[in-house]
């Protein structure tokens, strides 16, 4: 990472607001500490829940230019069409639906600046984390990865970056923002996995807490990476 460029943080969290309004009011704080910091985003590119706040947030505060969504074309709907997504919020019976609607949508291409930033359409789920994560490293000093709420998907991609640290693939920090103890049973199963030797003590702090906002840029930056970690050659740093 180069010294002279800003952090680039990439987080992931829900395309849905969840019940609890805390965790809107948590991705919103967010985007004012990246601001205060000079923190560009990348995010999931979605413009519906707990993504679009943090992303349109930001846009406020910094600017487009700010913000960069990364989302696949089969989570895009094309306005006036019909889609196998469905519509832009969530159905009745919670399902899986669009993140973003467009007039258009080409792969590969970046819609124009708008409300929330920069966006890039790609083929599939793995070059959209692949993108994110080269993004990221890319960065200056305090890049990393961050997590809000979510479901599913926010679970697995946090956790693929907390694991490619332990390969070795990068040596960037990994946050959960536990807001009202909404990841205590990930950190409770981490812990576990450190008692009963799945994972190595050290390595169990490569997934970091952070209780407040405030205590997510400080704690990427000052990230110290795990004497543990698999030294192998990715070709990736």
């Amino acid at each position: 990472m180069a010294e002279n460029k800003p952090a680039v943080i990439c987080v992931f969290c829900g395309s849905s607001a969840g019940k609890d309004p805390v965790h809107l009011e948590a991705a919103r704080a967010l985007a004012y500490e990246f601001h205060k910091h000079n923190v560009q985003l990348v995010y999931g590119g979605g413009t519906t829940g707990l993504m679009g706040e943090i992303a349109k947030t930001l846009v406020s505060l910094s600017g487009p230019k700010a913000v960069h969504g990364v989302i696949p074309r089969a989570l895009v709907k094309v306005a006036g069409k019909s889609s196998e997504n469905g519509s832009a919020t969530p159905d009745e019976t919670g399902g899986k639906a669009a993140e973003r609607v467009l007039a258009q949508a080409e792969e590969g291409e970046d819609i124009p600046e708008s409300e929330y930033g920069v966006t890039t359409i790609v083929h599939d789920m793995h070059t959209r984390k692949r993108l994110m994560a080269t993004m990221v490293l890319e960065g200056g000093p305090g890049s990393g990865f961050v997590s809000l709420a979510g479901g599913f998907g926010t679970i697995e991609e946090v956790m693929e970056m907390t694991t490619w640290n332990q390969l070795g693939i990068h040596r960037v920090g990994v946050v959960l923002l536990n807001i009202n103890g909404y990841w205590d049973g990930l950190l409770a199963w981490v812990r576990n996995a450190v008692q009963q030797g799945f994972i190595t003590g050290e390595n169990g702090s490569i997934l970091a807490e952070a209780q407040t906002v405030e205590e997510v840029v400080p704690k990427l930056l000052e990230y110290q990476c795990s004497c543990d970690r698999m030294q192998l050659n990715w070709g990736e740093e």
